[in-house]
């Protein structure tokens, strides 16, 4: 090779040995740039009397190059002009690809993107100092640049041009640059001037790479690392439905595949198993804006490279729409993973195909608590008691376990038992919530409410419907059964201080479940539309930790909508308006308190499923009370506070805050809670609200 003398007729080479694989390819290529720089270098000037070849005295100049000579001379091209070595090496090169038993990642980039054996070639000499540091020295002798290791356009178009411009070799170069494997390092420079470096992500595709953290906003699956179909915890219809997208997808009848649902519920594992179907990988993006950001380019030609399905993360809250564009240099089906909320506009979109993967019901539950746990490390009992008492979503139930396992073996035990598992659902990472949200204990039973019979049956009532919130839809009629969904959402109305909040609490224990309360300050917001964010976002996270929410004083939020007379009564309705929905669609337990339910719009006393009202408690009411805040030990007579329940209608937190002074003042005086200081408490709590004290005190 690089000889003067030339042979009539150039032997065929033939690749039949090399592997049909992805780093094989990149050489063969990278190799095509190096023969194809070759054939344009001139060797310096020689004196009249130098009796070296033209190649020696190049080779002498770059001796890194007789080496890629010698490389090149062993795949059969010794004794050929240059240029025919270029010629035998890109028709060896296509014959090669053409005998793959598959399509090869390179090849497929080339048949979707329409650039063959010359653009890469291209594309590879712009990237040869990535591979060869020694190259730059090259590239800064050839442009007269000693400071610029990095080709320019004018010496690529130089070397690339076909002897009728430069056109060719600028539009080629600007589809790579549209594709994202090239990048102009200095843009305001004049364009011949312009220098290209390679896009590295693409770059290490290209020569067949597979990292599986490729960038922070970047995830690389491969296909035999994905979970099969048949080992997900999936409905049978739901499962037989994705069993048939692979032929729709090969008969390019659905390109695009949504998928809505709760986070934390294996929608990124039903992706991967629908893309191991398909005999892909899949490429995980998250966290950017399509339209807004350069690296969205490179996303198409990357699945195209790495044989994987793109699956795309978005995180969109009432009316949020994403726009997304369809994707260059890729022809294969995209993933788009949803909530509940938001929609999408683009021609990625417009003959998607939509699945909604809802929570695990109970039977699922019980089989994912049994893989996540073991057989062997939780009993029966248990196992039927978490299944149907805690709706979680399929992630969260393997985060569960993990943790529940790691509790049980804290205390010395071989299996998990309920405390263990309720435990390790409240370590669950719920700092989403608690940014919107409060956590607040609850202890004891609703048999410890001092209320009136008709509020503590419609109390039973309640607790009874949150129990069998997934069963009850079985035992209705058909026209009945599609109009409920698992949630419960329950108003507690009532005069201050009636036991509203206590009572939600007290059934958030014989629940064993948590409550939080939804902090209004952090909720409310002033900016148009982050109100309603910011409650979605709270009743999302509810639903998939199975948590109950409090709306106390939800008067506040539920206000009735009024006649819009200026912007802002149109922006509070519009808030109202988005409550009625989001609470019709809840699929969590919500428990809203108020003393001023006529504030509140009739049609969110509509959509409540169970309405129980407060009243201030009578005198019957008013002695359990007094008896259940009373410590142990005191020292009233009978007469006493018969007389004072019988005397003073006070409320229930009235009643609390009376025994916690006089408590107060027994501790202060060093004696226990007595008449006298309880008579003080009462005057006390009958001048905070500004009423004369009916208590005679002798």
């Amino acid at each position: 090779m690089l000889t003067e003398s030339r042979i009539s007729t150039p032997p065929t080479l033939s690749f039949d040995g090399l592997p049909y694989s992805p780093v094989a390819h990149f050489k063969l290529y990278f190799y095509a740039a190096v023969l194809h720089i070759l054939s344009h270098l001139e060797a310096p000037t020689r004196s009249a009397d130098d009796s070296r070849s033209p190649e020696q005295v190049l080779f002498e100049q770059f001796p890194f190059l007789a080496s890629y000579n010698d490389e090149l001379a062993t795949f059969g091209l010794s004794g050929l002009t240059i240029d025919d070595a270029c010629q035998s090496w890109q028709a060896a090169t296509e014959a090669w690809e053409q005998s793959a038993p598959r399509p090869l990642p390179i090849s497929e980039l080339s048949r979707v993107s329409g650039l063959g054996y010359r653009a890469l070639s291209l594309l590879m000499a712009a990237g040869l100092v990535e591979e060869d540091a020694r190259f730059g020295a090259l590239f800064s002798a050839m442009q007269g640049l000693p400071d610029q290791p990095r080709p320019t356009l004018t010496l690529l178009s130089a070397w690339w041009s076909d002897g009728d411009g430069y056109g060719e070799v600028r539009s080629l170069l600007r589809r790579w640059q549209e594709l994202g494997f090239l990048e102009v390092t200095n843009p305001g420079a004049p364009r011949l001037d312009w220098v290209y470096q390679p896009n590295p992500v693409l770059w290490d595709a290209l020569r067949g790479e597979r990292l599986t953290h490729i960038t922070p906003w970047l995830r690389y699956q491969a296909c035999e690392a994905a979970p099969a179909l048949n080992a997900l915890t999936l409905p049978d219809s739901f499962r037989n439905s994705l069993g048939r997208i692979p032929a729709l997808v090969s008969n390019r009848d659905v390109q695009t595949v949504i998928l809505r649902g709760p986070e934390h519920n294996g929608r990124h594992a039903v992706m991967a198993a629908l893309a191991r179907e398909c005999r892909r990988g899949v490429i995980e993006v998250r966290g950017f804006a399509p339209r807004n950001e350069e690296r969205w380019r490179a996303l198409g030609p990357l699945a195209a490279l790495l044989e994987a399905m793109p699956v795309v993360h978005f995180d969109l809250g009432p009316g949020e729409t994403a726009e997304l564009p369809a994707l260059d240099g890729y022809d294969g089906p995209l993933g788009i993973i949803l909530g509940r909320q938001g929609g999408l506009l683009g021609p990625s979109v417009e003959s998607a195909l939509t699945l909604t993967l809802d929570l695990p019901d109970a039977p699922a539950r019980r089989v994912l608590w049994q893989h996540s746990l073991g057989v062997e490390n939780v009993g029966e009992d248990t196992l039927n008691a978490i299944s149907a008492g805690l709706r979680l979503t399929s992630g969260n139930i393997r985060r569960a376990a993990r943790l529940a396992r790691a509790c049980a073996a804290l205390e010395g035990r071989a299996q998990a038992v309920s405390s263990d598992i309720q435990q390790a659902s409240r370590s669950l990472n719920r700092q989403a919530l608690e940014t919107l949200a409060q956590h607040i204990e609850g202890d004891g039973k609703l048999s410890d409410l001092s209320v009136e019979n008709e509020t503590h049956e419609e109390l039973l009532g309640l607790l009874s419907r949150i129990r069998f919130r997934e069963t009850l839809p079985g035992a209705l009629g058909p026209a009945l059964r599609g109009q409920i969904n698992p949630g419960v959402r329950a108003l507690f109305s009532g005069p201050s201080g009636t036991g509203k909040t206590l009572a939600a609490r007290l059934l958030a224990s014989e629940l064993q479940m948590d409550i939080y309360r939804i902090d209004l300050s952090a909720v409310v917001n002033k900016y148009i539309g982050e109100t309603e964010k910011n409650l979605n976002q709270v009743f999302a996270r509810a639903e998939e930790l199975d948590v109950i929410l409090l709306l106390d004083e939800g008067d506040a939020l539920l206000t009735q909508r009024t006649a819009v007379n200026n912007s802002n009564d149109r922006y509070a309705n519009l808030e109202t308006n988005y409550l009625l929905q989001r609470i019709e669609s809840f699929h969590g337990i919500l428990i809203v308190t108020t003393n001023a339910a006529e504030r509140i719009d009739n049609a969110f006393q509509r959509r409540m499923d169970v309405v129980v009202t407060f009243h201030m408690p009578d005198a019957a009411e008013r002695w359990g009370i007094w008896q259940a805040h009373l410590p142990a030990g005191h020292s009233l007579d009978a007469d006493f506070l018969k007389e004072a329940v019988g005397r003073c209608a006070l409320s229930g937190a009235q009643i609390r805050s009376i025994v916690l002074h006089a408590s107060l003042l027994a501790l202060q005086a060093g004696h226990p809670l007595d008449k006298t200081v309880t008579a003080q408490a009462i005057q006390r709590e009958y001048r905070k609200i500004g009423s004369v004290c009916p208590l005679r005190i002798s």
